[in-house]
């Protein structure tokens, strides 16, 4: 069997008392995988990616990640382990950019991570060539279009490869190019061991990108979890979730 990078137990939470935002959600992330989390808009997607990102965490139930409970309490005793593990790439790049240049952007994880300057320019190098910046490297991320950015926020994320990329409506505004170098990237970063969580209502990712597809309903909670040749042969679950 696979290893378990995640397991979420009757993970719920609430921002107020009568507000559910996740309703019981019992989950495995494994090792390896490409999982989609798909649903209409305001199911649920994004605040169950920030739980797994520990930028918020239950309000009942519970969440292991590599094997520890992830509370607050456990990321305050190891402050920087867990953000090694796991990358986060937000649905608008304007909230995660904020560096003066894209090489400031791209530098800005290894560098308070305490990576050497010399072995940082190498990598900072070798990245912006990789994702295609490198005649982009001197402007503010304000000034590049919404391709670009996404581009940036992805490289300043991947630069200290992390074993956990979460990515939260990723092809949202992308041209098809961009949209099909986006995910031949992430395909590539799966392949050489990088396990990928992606949130969208995106139907055309699900079908020729996941390994596997949980639905959200629009109470909060888990529809299903299946291969997405079951998930996306089913159109009366695709209507009953509001995604069809």
């Amino acid at each position: 069997m696979a290893d378990i990078i995640y397991h979420l137990d009757q993970v719920s939470y609430r921002y107020f008392k009568s507000v559910p935002v996740l309703a019981d959600i019992d989950l495995s992330v494994y090792k390896g995988e490409k999982l989609l989390i798909m649903g209409a808009n305001g199911c649920g997607k994004s605040t169950l990616l920030k739980l797994l990102d520990g930028l918020i965490f239950p309000t009942s139930g519970k969440i292991e990640a590599f094997g520890q409970i992830l509370s607050e309490r456990s990321l305050a005793a190891h402050p920087g382990e867990f953000r090694r593990q796991v990358g986060f790439v937000f649905q608008d790049p304007d909230v995660q950019l904020f560096c003066a240049t894209v090489l400031d952007e791209v530098a800005f994880a290894p560098l308070h991570l305490g990576m050497k300057q010399v072995d940082l320019l190498n990598l900072v190098n070798t990245t912006l060539r990789n994702f295609g910046l490198e005649e982009l490297q001197d402007r503010p991320p304000f000034r590049l279009s919404g391709g670009e950015k996404k581009k940036v926020a992805l490289a300043a994320v991947m630069i200290y490869n992390p074993e956990v990329l979460i990515l939260d409506e990723p092809t949202n505004g992308l041209d098809p190019r961009t949209k099909r170098w986006f995910l031949e990237r992430l395909a590539e970063l799966n392949h050489n061991g990088t396990t990928i969580i992606v949130a969208t209502h995106d139907l055309e990712i699900g079908e020729n990108f996941a390994d596997r597809v949980m639905v959200m309903n629009e109470q909060h909670g888990i529809a299903a979890v299946a291969p997405p040749k079951t998930i996306f042969g089913d159109n009366l679950l695709l209507s009953e979730v509001n995604l069809i």
